[in-house]
């Protein structure tokens, strides 16, 4: 496993390389470690805490337990409303803003690592922003012309016109009538030839 990449800011690369092993086991498919910032208290600390970088989720950890176990909090980059550092005396205090829940902070980050930490993670989480903004503006696509001539309202010259039934149409209607009524031998052929002179006689 090639660690140089993160500990050229002064990361101790024993942690480093813990962290990297356990990080292996819960990346997903794609997903490739940027940056590894590791706490450095004034006081020795044997298992410091640590913040690590994806291009999709950033890891917040704890060893515990003698190092034998590691608490994670994990967020990906979608559910992080922002992220803020303050240099301290003694290096730098790191705080996940998420959207849902409380804030979560690492302090005695070197400054280096956090200065660096902070600028890869606002990289990330702009990339995140313009990814979502462009799902949202896919998803509200603006309507096609076809669309839009089907949704539009239509104007009052275009409001179908309901025509009066033409005479004509009428006279024919009554005549077909007429000899559906002799063809049924309901009138006589003497009444069905009355009536059918009487409605000729309209035309």
């Amino acid at each position: 496993m090639n660690i140089d990449k993160y500990i050229h800011d002064g990361q101790d690369p024993k942690i480093v390389e813990k962290l990297l092993i356990k990080l292996q086991d819960i990346m997903v498919s794609g997903e490739v470690i940027t940056y590894i910032a590791v706490q450095k208290k004034p006081a020795v600390t044997l298992l410091p805490d640590t913040i690590a970088l994806s291009n999709k989720r950033i890891f917040l950890s704890e060893f515990t337990k003698l190092g034998l176990a590691t608490n994670f909090e994990i967020f990906a980059w979608k559910d992080v409303k922002d992220i803020t550092f303050k240099e301290e005396i003694f290096g730098s205090k790191f705080t996940i803003i998420p959207i849902k829940g409380e804030n979560l902070s690492i302090d005695y980050i070197p400054k280096t690592q956090a200065r660096k930490l902070y600028q890869l993670a606002s990289e990330s989480l702009e990339e995140s922003r313009e990814i979502q903004q462009q799902e949202l503006e896919a998803n509200a696509a603006p309507l096609s012309h076809a669309d839009h001539e089907m949704h539009r309202p239509l104007l009052p010259s275009e409001e179908p016109v309901l025509k009066a039934e033409e005479p004509e149409d009428e006279l024919v209607r009554k005549l077909e009538k007429l000899k559906v009524l002799f063809e049924k031998n309901l009138i006589t052929q003497a009444e069905y030839e009355t009536k059918k002179n009487e409605l000729l006689s309209q035309l």
